[in-house]
């Protein structure tokens, strides 16, 4: 198979699980870095490695203007490509295109848009985002959707939905009958990627349980809620994902897209999430904010320009167990580039231990899931 996934425990509605694709096992809840373009920013391959990160993200709009998917392919696919062995998740580009409103054209058959990075002509459709996905060779690709804006009226949400859907069996048509076309070694004989369906919707709950109902009809080895973190308050977001989660596969992993603050991911698991992911760690880090046990940190506040305790006492990463936080502002108050790398590295492990503690707690409930 090329996507296992066993659950081990259960507390209350959060799961402990094993998802295992074809380049590793991921323990599960999940927090997932983003490497938009075949790179988590400021932070190289082996660290992420020691980091323990099983999956990664990569961002199929971004990889197919640049280098272009093609060439990747030609080069052995991203995980060979990025000297990544371990698992990848790639999205559609369908957000990315999404956030191109103006300078994009939407029809029935895809989307007609022009290139951020020099206005060139492009056009996605469900099955070009097929075909780029799998020329990429990620284990998870995503079908490709409509992210609804918010706010938007119901008429709005019911249409996009319905496209949505529409591409969503388009996109399953075409990866099933392409899938074996991924470039991976021989050592992968036999196994091939995998394609989650998208939930959209808008905010509205009764668009978002028919798109579940709808899109588990169509029999997807995973789901994913998306049309999150696009300006909604964030009671707003917990309302969708509690109101979605029903209707999805318990034996299937659950993943949200976009989010969130270190208190959301726990929050999150514990309603029934498996797997999410996020910039913020990283983006956060260029920007100087740090996420502590003692809560959020703007490392070049003058506060901290003599302070010889370590980002945060409670935290074992080599940042932490090396560095004080006046290094750590005078390296962001010199615009030093070793700035983000040491507090993108704190960021990551912070969030990753987060997910490990949620792991270990619901192992701690010893309720464990019988055959």
């Amino acid at each position: 198979m090329s996507l296992d996934f066993q659950v081990h425990h259960v507390d209350g509605l959060a799961r402990r699980a094993t998802m295992t694709l074809p380049h590793a096992a991921v323990e599960t809840p999940v927090f997932m870095p983003v490497g938009t373009v075949a790179s988590v920013k400021a932070i190289p391959q082996h660290m992420l490695e020691e980091l323990d990160a099983r999956i990664i993200l990569g961002n199929t709009y971004h990889l197919y203007l640049r280098p272009g998917h093609e060439a990747i392919r030609r080069m052995g696919g991203l995980h060979r490509f990025m000297s990544w062995p371990r698992a990848i998740l790639t999205d559609s580009g369908g957000y990315q295109v999404f956030s191109l409103s103006h300078l994009r054209k939407l029809t029935e058959d895809g989307v007609t848009f022009r290139s951020h990075l020099d206005g060139s002509k492009h056009f996605f459709s469900p099955e070009h985002s097929m075909d780029v996905q799998i020329a990429l060779g990620s284990d998870i690709a995503m079908a490709f959707d409509e992210c609804t804006e918010y706010p938007a009226e119901y008429s709005r949400a019911r249409t996009s939905l319905d496209l949505t859907l529409r591409w969503a069996a388009r996109s399953k048509a075409h990866f099933d009958a392409h899938k074996h076309e991924r470039p991976w070694g021989e050592e992968f004989a036999g196994q091939t990627p995998n394609l989650f369906g998208i939930v959209q919707g808008g905010m509205y709950k009764d668009l978002r349980r028919e798109a579940a109902e709808r899109l588990v009809e169509m029999d997807f080895p995973g789901y994913a809620i998306g049309g999150l973190s696009v300006g909604e308050p964030r009671e707003f977001t917990r309302e969708v994902i509690a109101e979605t989660l029903p209707y999805l596969p318990k034996d299937k992993p659950r993943y949200v897209m976009g989010v969130g603050y270190p208190d959301e991911i726990v929050e999150y698991a514990k309603m029934g999430v498996d797997m999410m992911d996020c910039v913020l760690p990283t983006r956060a880090a260029r920007h100087g904010l740090l996420f502590t046990s003692e809560g959020r940190m703007t490392i070049k506040n003058r506060q901290y320009a003599e302070d010889q305790n370590p980002p945060d006492p409670n935290c074992g990463c080599m940042v932490c167990r090396r560095y004080t936080r006046a290094y750590l502002r005078h390296l962001k108050v010199a615009e030093e580039p070793l700035s983000a790398v040491l507090n993108t590295l704190h960021n990551l492990t912070f969030y990753l231990d987060t997910m490990a503690k949620v792991r270990k707690e619901i192992e701690a409930a010893k309720t464990a899931v019988r055959d």
